[in-house]
């Protein structure tokens, strides 16, 4: 809210202490018309990044990885064939010819809308890889044409997990995924993270798929996701009140809680390696956060080192 009411009040600030600049604004016309339509369409793709949003909290499965890149290749598509003149609105002047920074620009959203196109088809797209669904909330999460149903891809998981990020095995209960560890006899990392978290987002994409740390999370340790903004209900008998008078009536609601109340802190993502009792394998350094992808990876070799004395 801060940012959008920063943006809105800039303006009118900046021509009250330099009230000259008002002087040199060009007279509104056609030009001021396309910058209109043109903030219009940013608008709608933004509008459906933030459904998205509540789409992937509430769980509901509507806006899905293919349908919202669906979504902004149409809505980007059709604002480059505006700026090219094919399409025009009402309003439009007259357009005999188009300027070169309009052309520049027409380029710029056809590239962009060339680029988004491979995610429909599984490719990570790591230039905006915080602004759709992760690749496992999707229909098909090798991507289209690669015959990976979400029926297929977890049918030879362990049970009460699910594939997370780039096929590492996670599981979302911490009940469940502490038993299976115990089983496995590996640590435990366990990751606050939260649906529309964007530098969860990027440590995933940019950090946890390095080659030499995807090999950890795939091996040598047992995933275990809680996702503290999930809206869906508990189950009356799990719901309670703690000691604050908060009541903890979903699931986020339940890890939001055991995170501030067993590591005292509310930030996502938080990073915790543990042992199979639940204690800390990171002595100095407890937790880890949204850190270089040489930080984690030394994080995760001390704490997997500690477990193995």
């Amino acid at each position: 809210m801060f940012g959008f009411s920063l943006a809105i009040a800039l303006p009118f600030m900046l021509f009250a202490m330099f009230p000259g600049w008002l002087n040199t604004l060009p007279k509104s016309g056609g030009w001021l018309n396309t910058v209109k339509v043109f903030l219009g369409f940013l608008e709608l793709a933004l509008a459906f990044k933030f459904l998205s949003n509540a789409d992937l909290v509430l769980q509901m499965h509507l806006l899905e990885r293919e349908v919202f890149l669906a979504i902004w290749i149409a809505v980007f598509g059709t604002l480059s064939l505006y700026l090219f003149g094919k399409i025009t609105m009402p309003h439009d002047s007259p357009l005999p010819s188009i300027s070169v920074g309009r052309l520049m620009l027409g380029l710029l959203v056809l590239t962009f809308t060339i680029y988004l196109i491979p995610g429909l088809w599984g490719a990570p797209l790591k230039l905006i890889s915080a602004f759709p669904p992760p690749m496992e909330y999707s229909e098909s999460p090798h991507g289209i044409g690669e015959g990976g149903s979400a029926t297929a891809v977890t049918a030879n998981l362990p049970q009460g997990s699910k594939s997370g990020p780039h096929g590492i095995v996670t599981f979302d209960d911490y009940e469940t995924g502490m038993a299976y560890a115990k089983k496995q006899n590996k640590p435990v990392l366990l990751d606050f993270t939260g649906w529309a978290c964007v530098n969860c987002r990027k440590m995933e994409n940019f950090v946890w798929s390095r080659e030499d740390i995807l090999k950890i999370m795939k091996n040598d340790i047992v995933l275990i996701s809680l996702y503290v903004d999930d809206k869906r209900e508990l189950p009356k008998d799990k719901q309670f009140t703690t000691k604050d008078g908060d009541a903890i009536e979903t699931i986020g609601d339940k890890w939001t809680d055991f995170m501030i109340t067993k590591y005292k802190t509310n930030t996502q993502p938080l990073y915790v390696l543990i042992d199979l009792e639940g204690n800390s394998l990171n002595v100095e350094t407890p937790t880890s956060s949204y850190v270089p992808a040489d930080e984690y990876l030394e994080w995760l070799k001390t704490g997997i080192a500690n477990f193995k004395k």
